[in-house]
């Protein structure tokens, strides 16, 4: 084959294109019963949620799409909870939370889309009962109250004491071991979350030394809570900062250069 043969074979080739199907995936409406409930825990005998626009209440919907703001009302016998797409006489209905509830039958179509994809009000006062999310919250509270009960069980005692210092106080002095252990599976219980940032507080355990010393008196608290002695001499072991709780400054003073030292030597007098 001649050199200008292959160039016309060449450029009869056909050329190739590469097409990329484009697909718009827009998420599925269910056809179900929906359960909505009131945000903060609120439980009112009876609440009502604004179902219509109002010069006082605004009730409209942004169309990202078309790029206009469209009124929302909701009408019992109409498909739609646009104004723009109902047609002939409405009939407004009321949106009423009981209890801080508001069960939706799978019938009040235009009720659920209004509340569901379009109400503004929607994560702000209410949001929708949904299982999965639901699901996934209560599992993940459980390991996290898990994670706190095998924290407690496996903490040695020094530390156990530490942070059950900071809800009982003093009290935790007069506690036996398993009294102490007890107590301590029941605060990882109640507040894990809690349980668990105290727990891993590097000054809690520093801040139980000195609250401990102070109460065996190798160290004294001023009564203006200004300030640490030796409880053998009163001579003078540091300045609490103003404004700061006594014992936390006290933790922070044990890692200092000057700190360290009497931190050992309050360890060795500690009963």
């Amino acid at each position: 084959m001649s050199k200008i043969q292959k160039e016309e074979a060449v450029m009869e080739q056909p050329k190739v294109v590469e097409t990329v199907s484009k697909k718009q995936t827009t998420p599925q409406w269910e056809i179900k019963d929906r359960r909505y409930y009131l945000l903060q825990n609120k439980e009112p005998l009876t609440y009502t949620l604004n179902s219509k626009n109002s010069s006082r209440h605004s009730l409209l919907y942004f169309d990202s799409i078309k790029g206009e703001q469209k009124e929302l009302r909701y009408a019992t016998n109409q498909n739609s909870p646009f104004v723009q797409d109902q047609k002939g006489e409405v009939t407004l209905g009321h949106i009423i939370f009981e209890d801080g509830v508001l069960m939706v039958p799978k019938e009040k179509q235009n009720l659920q889309k209004l509340l569901s994809l379009y109400h503004p009000k929607k994560g702000i006062e209410y949001s929708e009962w949904q299982a999965d999310v639901v699901a996934n919250d209560e599992l993940d509270d459980i390991n996290i109250e898990l994670d706190a009960m095998i924290a407690a069980k496996n903490m040695e005692i020094d530390h156990a004491e530490a942070v059950l210092r900071v809800e009982l106080g003093s009290a935790v002095a007069s506690l036996s071991s398993k009294e102490l252990r007890r107590d301590l599976l029941l605060m990882a219980r109640k507040n894990p979350s809690a349980f668990l940032a105290i727990a891993s507080d590097e000054n809690v355990g520093l801040r139980n030394i000195g609250i401990r010393a102070e109460e065996q008196r190798i160290i004294i608290l001023a009564q203006d809570q200004r300030t640490f002695h030796w409880g053998s001499n009163n001579r003078k072991l540091m300045t609490i900062p103003f404004d700061e709780n006594p014992y936390s400054a006290l933790a922070a003073w044990f890692k200092t250069d000057e700190g360290v030292e009497v931190f050992k030597t309050i360890q060795k007098k500690l009963q």
